[in-house]
């Protein structure tokens, strides 16, 4: 990512923190914030934390997603303030592309709307899909900010360390609110951070292929074990329907029976928010041989 001299920036302590505190600077009681659901729990709470209104839509994909925030534009009396997104999508992993982002650009310049995009996913495009930031459009700047973090291209995830880029006046809230919540990144992490970002941009593509790897063994098993998925073409997470046989017992209740019969954690869908039920998110985080293990156990449970 570039960044040239009229953009604003600010180091964060993680950029779940910068998320919520950015929040608390700019979202009043009130507020219309608009989200996709499911969604990273933060995207909510955090709107619900700062007294706004969190106004969750769904997004089985990202063009409904689209459809029905330009319905609430045409049939809301109070207009979102805000609008918080983030692609590749935690838990979904729907990716877009710059057309995509510009329309929500012309949006917000139409209406007023202030944009945060969560840019955690930045690296991790599969395939050959490089994920576009947002202020790659036009215009971005007036009405948008972007979140990255240090966590998952650089694998320095815990370290606490990330960046917000983008429109002036959101940075400024930000910094104002954070001067008085917390203190600055350990130096040691500073100096690391930027040795990374100066010179560990081939790294971010291995660590990205590792990923993919790993996605490739985990959707070939978890298909010859019987469970079809889709293969995401980002992020670090799949986004797995249940197998109809569960899907009456719900996300939660599968879970369970996953780690009592299987020894696998998952994450319910349930967890993400009332849309992300009947789903399941497994993590990339385990090697190719423990995965093949997770869906060899995953496919005698389904056999049984």
């Amino acid at each position: 990512m570039e960044i040239d001299a009229d953009t604003e920036a600010i180091v964060t302590i993680g950029a779940k923190d910068a998320l919520a505190h950015l929040l608390f600077a700019t979202v009043g009681p009130g507020d219309v914030v608009v989200s996709p659901n499911p969604a990273y729990p933060i995207h909510q709470y955090g709107v619900l934390m700062a007294e706004g209104h969190a106004c969750m839509l769904p997004m089985p994909d990202a063009a409904t997603f689209l459809g029905r925030l330009k319905e609430v534009y045409r049939t809301s009396t109070v207009k979102p303030k805000m609008l918080l997104i983030s692609f590749p999508h935690n838990p979904t992993t729907t990716c877009v592309d710059l057309d995509y982002f510009k329309e929500l650009v012309e949006l917000a310049h139409e209406h007023g709307t202030m944009i945060v995009h969560d840019f955690a996913y930045a690296d991790l495009g599969f395939d050959g899909y490089r994920a576009p930031s947002i202020l790659q459009v036009d215009g971005a700047k007036d009405v948008a900010v972007e979140i990255f973090s240090l966590s998952k291209s650089y694998n320095m995830a815990g370290w606490r360390v990330g960046f917000c880029v983008g429109n002036r006046r959101m940075i400024a809230a930000l910094a104002r609110i954070k001067s008085y919540l917390d203190y600055g990144v350990f130096q040691p992490i500073q100096i690391a951070s930027i040795i990374a970002l100066r010179e560990c941009e081939e790294d971010t593509k291995k660590i990205c292929a590792t990923y993919q790897k790993r996605r490739d063994v985990l959707v070939h098993g978890l298909k010859r074990a019987g469970w079809e998925v889709e293969k995401p073409r980002g992020s670090m997470f799949l986004w797995a329907p249940l197998p109809e046989r569960y899907k009456a017992g719900g996300s939660l209740e599968f879970a369970k029976l996953l780690l009592e019969k299987a020894q696998v954690a998952v994450s319910p869908g349930i967890g993400f928010g009332p849309l992300g039920e009947g789903f399941v998110r497994f993590a990339l985080v385990e090697n190719d041989q423990r995965i093949r293990q997770a869906t060899r156990s995953i496919g005698q449970f389904l056999k049984s």
